[in-house]
């Protein structure tokens, strides 16, 4: 399947984008509620972390009997790496009248060919904590006190609690990616009845 042919384009949102990268896809069943003569549609993707004001649009056009939604390349080249919420909205031409239809997330992807960090956010932590942990594992104070300021660390303890549940959130990650692609994630769980 050539994906670069609006022809087979998917029939859902993506999952996720890589920036830098193409993505199409289509939604059917709207062109015949919305004809494009009289309403426009379009997706509002706004950065989910701290509600950031990194926002951006995909508006869509009819083709055939489906509104057909593109980003090109050099649109996605500008995009944040984070996960974002989205959502579909008609809009009446005649008054601007705007319905939401629908809402979800997808997560914009670092592209490798760029010098940014792939990892996700639960990765980069699990490897900082590990780090405290080896050099924590040679000094054991956990407060000191400089010139009339003091200065605390986490403890040995509160340590491995934080990368066990970061070490958790890369588990979920890995299989919520593995489920995505439609393979097995290892979680079976078997029963005897």
């Amino acid at each position: 399947m050539n994906l670069f042919d609006s022809s087979t384009a998917p029939n859902i949102e993506p999952q996720s984008i890589v920036i830098g990268d193409f993505a199409q896809w289509k939604r059917s069943g709207f062109a015949s509620d919305y004809p494009e003569s009289d309403y426009s549609m379009q997706y509002i993707s706004r950065k989910s972390a701290g509600g950031g004001d990194h926002e951006f649009t995909v508006t869509g056009s009819v083709s055939g009997t489906d509104w057909l939604f593109q980003i090109a390349s050099a649109d996605s080249a500008s995009f944040e790496a984070s996960d974002h919420h989205w959502q579909l909205e008609v809009i009446r031409n005649s008054d601007s009248s705007r319905i939401v239809l629908e809402r979800g997330r997808w997560k914009i992807i670092q592209d490798l060919d760029n010098t940014g960090d792939p990892r996700t956010h639960a990765e980069i932590m699990v490897t900082k904590l590990e780090s405290l942990l080896e050099g924590r594992a040679d000094s054991d104070v956990d407060s000191y006190s400089i010139a009339g300021r003091s200065l605390s660390k986490l403890s040995f303890e509160d340590l491995i609690k934080a990368r066990d549940y970061y070490r958790g959130r890369v588990r979920r990650e890995k299989a919520d990616e593995l489920a995505a692609r439609g393979l097995s994630t290892g979680s079976t769980i078997l029963a005897r009845f």
